[in-house]
């Protein structure tokens, strides 16, 4: 597979940014199929109030998604087989990569204070990419999600940052084997993991989820200050969307 270059010009989407300093942190997170960084990014209030200092970025994947109105698409989903998945991964990967580069340069920060925070297919391209960097990450956290194409990533894991992996116990959209072949993978390759399995959640984020979430983030980015982590309740639908 020829993988294209870099864009000129990175992914877009909403922020949410330190008023008057400059972020200590990164955290990037991307949005699963047919929706959008506007969408995500209404995660970035619960983990802020354990993080305030960190900047939050939620970048629209590069294309549209057909029938999903103002939603985006990492690769398209027309086969769900094991082959579209993989090729779809690997070809998303340089935009990811590029954006990744440019944040941090923007905000003068190495990837050991960036978190990767992935929902569905985008947990598959934080895999993808995160794990692939030449200097490990901070963290990344996948909920809902899988590894796109686990032999390649045998092959070409280049850093093992700290992984949490979330999933619901009857997610209809990827089911939770999905969630046990990733733990399995990661564990064979020596990832630093933390899992957790909500009962009778769907293609979801409940608040035991997020709460890990938040704790994960307060561990891998430890900072000057005392944080104290407030809760909350959110949820997606199956296309990713919060309700």
């Amino acid at each position: 597979m020829t993988q294209p270059s870099p864009p000129e010009s990175p992914l877009h989407g909403p922020g949410v940014i330190p008023a008057g300093k400059a972020p200590t942190s990164l955290v990037i997170f991307l949005h699963g199929y047919g929706s959008n960084g506007a969408d995500l990014i209404s995660l970035a209030p619960y983990f802020q109030a354990a993080l305030p200092d960190a900047a939050y970025l939620a970048p629209n994947a590069p294309e549209e998604c057909p029938g999903a109105p103002d939603g985006y698409q990492w690769w398209p989903i027309v086969t769900l087989s094991r082959e579209e998945r993989a090729y779809g991964a690997y070809m998303a990967a340089p935009a990811v990569h590029a954006f990744i580069d440019a944040m941090l340069a923007r905000f003068n920060l190495t990837e050991e204070r960036l978190v990767l925070v992935g929902f569905s297919q985008g947990t598959m391209m934080a895999l993808e990419v995160g794990l692939r960097r030449e200097r490990p990450l901070a963290g990344i956290i996948g909920y809902s999600g899988m590894i796109a194409d686990d032999t390649r990533l045998e092959a070409e894991i280049r850093s093992r940052p700290p992984v949490l992996l979330v999933h619901g116990d009857e997610d209809p959209v990827l089911p939770v084997s999905h969630f046990h072949d990733a733990k399995a993978t990661l564990e064979r390759l020596a990832v630093p993991l933390t899992t957790h399995i909500s009962p009778g959640l769907g293609h979801s984020i409940d608040p035991a989820g997020l709460a890990l979430g938040v704790d994960f983030l307060k561990r891998v980015l430890p900072g000057p200050k005392t944080w104290s982590s407030t809760g909350g309740t959110v949820r997606m639908s199956t296309t990713g969307k919060m309700q």
